[in-house]
């Protein structure tokens, strides 16, 4: 009995058995490394007492889960907010871009410019002491204005992204350049462009944490005050543990989501109904009317 030799790849050559074994022991000595990079951290953790009751006693308060819970119920209402407001602001100045109306491009091009290339930090400080508006709105204006800006790029390079050929057929069907945008160009575009939206608001879920440095209580919010805390022994190491899984937790469940919508993008759409449509078959001799005919 032969056995079939594995095909070789278009772009590499197959690793012989000395490359197999030299990888697997590459692979060990990761794991290893790995698994010494995790064991000292756990012993400088255990060494510093960053487990000890003590530091892990305010979680059980009810006070204490009644202060993350309602950082994390103000972080969410700044990030659904943001979400809100981005995705207007990047669809409208996004079609600005693509306007044909030359002072229309220019401004739209100015202010995605603009808003892109200033530091977040800078305008959510500038909202909140220039202007004097309440925290939870200087926070969502400056995430607003930098991801939305961000996400007209964006759009307008899923736009651009869509072959010419779809653009000028529809012209050449009598449509306006309203109807083509919404009717051909971004019904095509939203596959391309989903994985960067949802990224882009990856970016401003973790960003609502910059709430704290203008005293928007926040889900970090709350955790500096557990972890600065000198009563509870200054529990900074436990409450980032606490903190850092529910924010990965969140990513995550974004990330999830935005893999979930590609799928149901990518499935085609279920036809339902019609008329019955006849089994096929092999029929020998004349058609019926040429037997009619003999």
């Amino acid at each position: 009995m032969t056995v079939a030799a594995p095909s070789a790849s278009a772009l590499y050559d197959l690793p012989g058995p000395k490359a197999r074994s030299r990888h697997r022991l590459y692979g060990v000595l990761a794991l290893l490394g790995i698994a010494g990079l995790l064991a000292w951290l756990g012993y400088e953790l255990v060494s510093t007492g960053q487990f000890s009751s003590a530091k892990w006693a305010p979680f059980q308060y009810v006070g204490i889960q009644e202060l993350l819970w309602h950082g994390l119920l103000n972080t969410l209402k700044a990030f659904g907010l943001t979400v809100l407001l981005a995705l207007p602001f990047g669809a409208l100045f996004a079609a600005g871009r693509l306007s044909d109306h030359r002072v229309v491009r220019w401004f739209s091009t100015v202010v995605v410019e603009f808003f892109r290339a200033m530091p977040l930090l800078v305008m959510i400080f500038f909202i909140f002491v220039a202007m004097k508006v309440q925290p939870l709105w200087a926070l969502v204006a400056g995430l607003t204005l930098y991801n939305g800006s961000v996400l007209a790029e964006v759009f307008r390079a899923g736009v651009r992204a869509v072959p010419r050929g779809q653009r000028e057929a529809a012209f050449a069907l009598g449509l306006r350049k309203t109807q083509v945008m919404a009717y051909v160009l971004v019904p095509q575009a939203n596959r391309a462009m989903l994985p960067s939206i949802i990224s882009q608001l990856v970016v401003a879920l973790k960003d609502t944490s910059l709430g704290f440095l203008i005293t928007y209580e926040e889900f970090l919010h709350a955790g500096k005050l557990i972890a600065t805390n000198l009563d509870y022994d200054l529990p900074f190491i436990p409450v980032v543990m606490v903190i850092a899984p529910i924010y990965i937790g969140m990513c995550l469940l974004l990330s999830w989501l935005a893999r979930w919508v590609e799928r149901r993008g990518r499935r085609s759409p279920r036809v339902r109904g019609g008329a019955p449509v006849a089994a096929a078959g092999v029929t020998t001799g004349l058609p019926p009317e040429a037997q009619a005919q003999e």
